[in-house]
């Protein structure tokens, strides 16, 4: 068994930096999906991939992984590069890119 330990993006429709401190323990999946002929939905027989664990910490998430035997793989996030832009570039005389409308 399996898992990834990492810190989750924040969403698109998200402002600010709320649960994105949290890390996350999220198995791998054993077995493959199979699709059911009735319906069409793809399921699993294996319900670890459902579980996801919520730890305050990196070192929480690692201890409890070493601690039950776990394999984990550790993704930590890279920091965001700021772009500074200015609307007022988009009437800059000597722009480099032409109109498009």
């Amino acid at each position: 068994m399996s898992a990834l330990i990492y810190q989750p993006d924040r969403n698109a429709m998200q402002s600010g930096r709320a649960k994105t401190k949290i890390w996350i323990l999220e198995f791998d999946s054993a077995t493959p999906r199979s699709t059911d002929v009735l319906t069409g939905w793809t399921g699993s027989s294996n319900t670890q991939t459902q579980v996801k664990m919520k730890f305050a910490s990196q070192q929480e998430a690692e201890r409890y992984a070493n601690r039950h035997g776990i394999e984990y793989r550790l993704i930590e996030k890279t920091a965001p590069t700021r772009q500074s832009k200015s609307y007022s570039d988009n009437f800059s005389a000597d722009r480099k890119e032409s109109w498009t409308h």
